[in-house]
């Protein structure tokens, strides 16, 4: 296969826990062909998607360093003539991501494979599509209202704000209705009213790990990554300091996965990342999840390879 991998700046990668470069190391051993390229690298040219891309070889599998790739020369190929095409870019999700998404589902409608589907990209932010689930998730507020956040603190004592375009736990407060913090806290995260959080009542389990579920395929990896706070901190994220911790699921987290797991393959969303603390689902994960290397290295789980394998059976069947 002719695989092509839109990605951050290569030499930001670091490979010794990133999953994209899970999914090229996998797909490399496989020998199919590498290509590379960033959102800058996306254009409509002659009227058809084109992308700058750059075939990638692996100069050491093993090597932990930024040597770890070769790429050779720029070439201008219409996005339909890949096999697949994976969009990894990281967040933010900004304008200059949706206007990806937009040249994205052009080349589709032209022929192109896109992993995730560019249209249930933009229409799962990553915050909000936990709403399509209520019944897995916790006591939600959604809005920019000073007013409705104020009683919502009041009815559960103990809530967490966060923006709906926040990554890595950017911007997560956590707030008890006896802080003296609140005013400024609701000014900064709502801009004076003028954007929308989200409000959740604090969920006590989050000391047990903010669990990430993959899905690949409509299918869970049999292990989660639960990411465990770091003393004195709310946040598991990996970013704010949390550590990861493999665990098989739980018949909770395999109950959501199944609930879940084939109407979001069914809108083209290959590879999805559940969050789930207890069990409540805070997060559906779908520009970039993560977790697949933490996986292999602490339980022995390839999910690198169930990945690469989907792809495979997919282009088979198209």
């Amino acid at each position: 296969m002719k695989l092509a991998f839109i990605l951050d700046q290569l030499e930001s990668i670091k490979t010794e826990k990133d999953t994209s470069y899970a999914m090229i190391r996998e797909a490399a051993a496989r020998n199919h062909q590498i290509f590379v390229m960033h959102q800058k690298d996306l254009v409509w040219q002659n009227d058809t998607v084109t992308g700058f891309a750059r075939p990638l070889t692996l100069t050491d599998t093993a090597s932990q360093n930024k040597h770890w790739y070769q790429t050779g020369e720029i070439t201008a190929t219409p996005l339909r003539e890949f096999d697949a095409i994976l969009m990894r870019k990281d967040p933010p999700f900004d304008m200059e991501y949706i206007y990806s998404t937009y040249l994205l589902e052009l080349a589709e409608d032209q022929g192109a494979y896109i992993i995730n589907s560019p249209r249930s990209i933009r229409d799962h932010n990553e915050k909000l599509a936990i709403t399509k689930y209520p019944q897995f998730i916790p006591p939600t507020l959604v809005t920019r209202q000073e007013n409705l956040i104020r009683e919502f603190l009041n009815q559960y004592h103990d809530i967490i704000l966060k923006p709906l375009d926040g990554m890595g736990g950017a911007g997560v407060f956590r707030v008890h209705d006896a802080d003296h913090n609140i005013n400024v806290i609701l000014e900064t995260l709502t801009h004076y009213g003028t954007h929308t959080i989200m409000a959740q009542r604090f969920i006590p389990e989050i000391s047990e790990g903010d669990k990430r579920i993959l899905l690949i395929a409509g299918k869970a990896v049999p292990y989660s990554l639960a990411r465990i706070p770091k003393t004195g901190e709310t946040r598991g994220n990996l970013a704010a300091g949390g550590t990861g911790i493999t665990q098989p699921l739980t018949a909770y987290d395999k109950k959501i996965a199944e609930k879940m797991g084939p109407g979001l393959y069914a809108q083209g969303l290959m590879l999805v990342g559940l969050d789930v603390i207890g069990e409540f689902l805070t997060e559906v994960n779908v520009t970039s999840p993560t977790g697949m290397q933490e996986i292999h290295h602490q339980a022995g789980f390839n999910a690198a390879e169930m990945m690469i394998d989907a792809i495979e059976e997919n282009t088979r069947n198209k």
